[in-house]
């Protein structure tokens, strides 16, 4: 990377305290009229502190140095190196990836958001270079289809901050790096759609991607494994758990959006998806309790809130159904987000992230699950790329569906879409 562009960086990361200062400060100060902008403050706020020694650390070549690994067992700790480390930058980069898209500004939130760029292109460079200490593993075992994929899926959602500012070298590098995942097999479940997404951004970025991948994930899902309702099964079994979120609804749509702008023929799939995310983005609104917590249904519960990615995604997308409202969602996410993330223990002394839902929980983690996989949670931030000036973010709160059920108010039937 260019001198000139460590120089920047070091601008902004000396400027970085005082900028979330002022977005502290002017939430402290606002009133009642402007709750919605208070509350992109706070989510401002907790990304920024989930992101820092990600993103300071792998801009700096010093992830693989830094990062704690935890695991439920500490034996497994050893069987998670080889891809934790792809984890915490991959998942974390998708979910910052819609806000660092709306790019810098003159504001304090634009100048933060310049900073983080600069440290995910930095990061991004360093992950793919062969030669870095930080250069990661995309192809050796298993796991890593898994986190290309949100490597890839943040790509996808930041083009031009995350793509068109890199220079040649790294680009190249990124190509390289997507493809190697290549040799790795998806297993037959949710996992076809992991490789799908990444041909997605290979088709997007080289015109290389491989289409039976992609046409095999997305058929299997709209036409086997779809079970009604705006629900699916993860692969052939229906499972009771959060992944129609974490990964299912969002990576099928983000995979036929790219397709359709490619191919108009591609249409009718995606609005056959879209549908179905935004049925199953109403039911999560009717998840969040008064209290600002969900049903601890399935496995990866340490994911957090990333449970409601596909929610976020809905809303990001401008396309919540008629008796939704933003407002109403945006106090619900709010309610669960700072509830989580200020549960005592949720992060180390360094600031890492710790396993468990509310606060450090250990136990609630599975074999597969290590530091790295804890920044799935950020997707719950795809909100933030709606500018400070959307609807989304102006008014007072509304009060959403649950909390107006047990406050004994009316609120309309719920019917399935099927």
């Amino acid at each position: 990377m260019t001198k000139l562009f460590y120089m920047k960086l070091k601008y902004y990361k000396t400027g970085a305290a005082i900028l979330l200062a002022s977005i502290s400060f002017s939430t402290a100060r606002a009133q009642s009229p402007a709750e919605g902008q208070n509350e992109r403050a706070y989510y401002v706020q907790t990304l920024s502190k989930i992101a820092d020694p990600v993103l300071t650390a792998i801009s700096k070549n010093e992830l693989k140095k830094t990062m704690p690994v935890e695991a439920k067992d500490p034996k497994d700790v050893k069987d998670r190196e080889y891809s934790t480390h792809l984890e915490a930058f991959g998942r974390l980069l998708a979910g910052m990836a819609p806000w660092l898209e709306l790019g810098p500004d003159q504001t304090p939130e634009g100048k933060l958001r310049e900073k983080y760029i600069l440290l995910a292109l930095a990061g991004i460079h360093n992950a793919t270079d062969p030669k870095a200490p930080d250069f990661l593993n995309f192809y050796q075992g298993r796991q890593p289809v898994v986190d290309v994929a949100f490597f890839a899926q943040a790509l996808l959602r930041a083009p031009h901050q995350l793509w068109d500012r890199l220079d040649e070298k790294t680009k190249s590098n990124v190509l390289t790096a997507l493809k190697s995942s290549r040799a790795i097999e998806p297993s037959f479940s949710n996992w076809l759609l992991f490789s799908a997404t990444i041909e997605a951004a290979l088709m997007r970025f080289d015109n290389s991607g491989d289409r039976m991948r992609m046409d095999y994930a997305i058929k299997e899902h709209l036409l086997s494994w779809y079970k009604g309702d705006g629900a699916y099964g993860d692969g052939p079994n229906f499972h009771w758990d959060y992944y129609n979120s974490f990964v299912i609804q969002p990576m099928l749509v983000g995979v036929l959006q790219t397709l359709s702008d490619a191919d108009p023929k591609q249409k009718k799939d995606y609005d056959a998806a879209l549908a179905h995310a935004k049925r199953y983005a109403a039911v999560q609104e009717r998840m969040i309790s008064p209290e600002g917590t969900y049903p601890p249904i399935g496995r990866s519960l340490a994911y957090r809130y990333g449970a409601f990615q596909t929610l976020s995604m809905i809303s990001l997308m401008h396309e919540l159904p008629e008796n939704v409202k933003p407002q109403q969602v945006r106090a619900a996410l709010y309610s669960l987000i700072k509830r989580q993330t200020e549960a005592p223990g949720t992060f180390d002394k360094n600031g890492w992230l710790q396993i468990g839902i509310n606060g450090h929980q250990p136990g609630i983690g599975e074999s597969y699950i290590s530091t790295g996989s804890l920044y799935l949670c950020s997707e719950a931030f795809l909100v933030l790329g709606l500018p400070s000036s959307d609807p989304f973010w102006q008014g007072k709160d509304e009060e959403w569906t649950a909390k107006k059920v047990w406050n004994g108010e009316a609120v309309d039937i719920d019917h399935a879409i099927d």
